[in-house]
């Protein structure tokens, strides 16, 4: 088979992170071949492929990529509200896209993109959810499928970063831009879609460090699943200390749970407990990160991993002309989920406590 010719759209903090894995992939497993890369930054296209020794065609315009001819497939990840555009215009060149999450940026935007996509090209995106390509989620989804902690009646997810959004950092909200992520991985764990959700927003440190102008800095989101089964979501730009990732299965007989922080950012962890008085888990397995060596993102060095087996399964799914196993599909009912909750949203400055003073 001979190897996919694919581009990467978008060579920012985490664009680099995909083109990086696309030349691995390529140098290591022949099953792709990085052809070009577009950015608006010429300069730094120039420094990533002089970085790993690479020379490809550098585009300045995601349009001029899609007239070229040149490649197969592209990895989209340009700013939020440029991945609708780009990636109607590189589905119409003939090329199957990977989307960096999320889809549009709007819940309108998704859902009318998603129903282009559906009539006219519903196999020829993916939607880039790196979570269900996570070997410690993917083993604890294992351990609660086997039944070992009985029927899960909650979940939650933590996603915490210690620093604020990036200056002019362009945000439809801290849930829409970062619990997209929690909220793909509780509907994929769980396999079921919430009846209702309530959110809580504050703007209490870091929101003061930077241009980005977001409506939090610290977000709650709860949601019901009927009557048996609750999630909730907590994401923050305020962990100061590092990086948080963490995710816990509550179940009628124990709980397994995923992560916690410790300040070892390469350690990922899961174990299962029973119920109390059994002193022994239930199952503990660790698992080591990839250290890039370089300064990188600091959800590159909890998902690293996941990123590039994620961009395999795309490059495969392209290559065996697949189904992906995420698409705009999924970051819509995401989205959803997140703008029920942000209807019912409430913020600090509406929480006032009877009888303060």
């Amino acid at each position: 088979m001979k190897p996919l010719k694919i581009a990467v759209a978008g060579l920012g903090r985490m664009g680099v992170v995909h083109a990086l894995h696309v030349h691995e992939l390529a140098r290591d497993t022949n099953a792709c071949e990085l052809v070009a890369v577009a950015d608006l930054d010429t300069t730094r296209a120039q420094r990533f492929l002089a970085d790993v020794g690479r020379s490809v065609p550098i585009f300045s315009s995601v349009d001029d990529l899609a007239k070229s001819g040149i490649c197969d497939a592209t990895v989209v990840v340009t700013p939020t509200d440029s991945h609708r555009d780009h990636a109607a215009k590189l589905i119409a060149a003939g090329h199957r896209v990977m989307v960096e999450k999320p889809l549009t940026g709007t819940l309108e935007g998704d859902r009318e993109f998603a129903a282009e996509l559906d009539a006219k090209h519903p196999d020829s995106l993916m939607l880039a959810f790196q979570r269900r390509f996570d070997e410690p989620l993917i083993y604890a989804k294992k351990l609660v499928d086997s039944g070992m902690v009985g029927r899960v009646f909650k979940v939650f997810s933590a996603l915490e970063d210690s620093n604020p959004a990036p200056d002019g950092y362009k945000s439809g909200g801290i849930l829409p831009d970062m619990s997209v992520h929690n909220v793909d991985e509780i509907l994929w764990l769980t396999g079921r879609m919430p009846t209702r959700a309530l959110s809580i927003g504050s703007r209490v440190y870091s929101h003061k460090l930077t241009t980005c102008d977001e409506d939090f800095d610290d977000a709650l989101l709860y949601m019901w699943f009927g009557e048996d089964l609750l999630a909730q979501v907590q994401v923050t730009r305020n962990h100061v200390s590092g990086y948080r990732v963490e995710t816990i299965l509550f179940g009628e007989e124990g709980q397994v749970h995923v992560g916690h922080f410790d300040g070892k950012p390469f350690e990922v962890t899961v174990e299962a407990y029973g119920r109390r008085g059994r002193s022994e888990p239930l199952a503990l397995k660790s698992f080591t990160a990839r250290d890039y060596g370089k300064p990188l993102p600091e959800f590159v060095d909890r998902f690293g991993a996941a990123y590039k087996s994620e961009l395999a399964t795309f490059i495969q799914c392209c290559s065996e002309n697949k189904p992906f196993p995420s698409t705009h599909r999924d970051g819509l009912r995401a989205q959803e989920v997140i703008s029920a909750g942000m209807k019912a949203v409430i913020g600090i400055e509406n929480a006032a406590i009877v009888g303060a003073k």
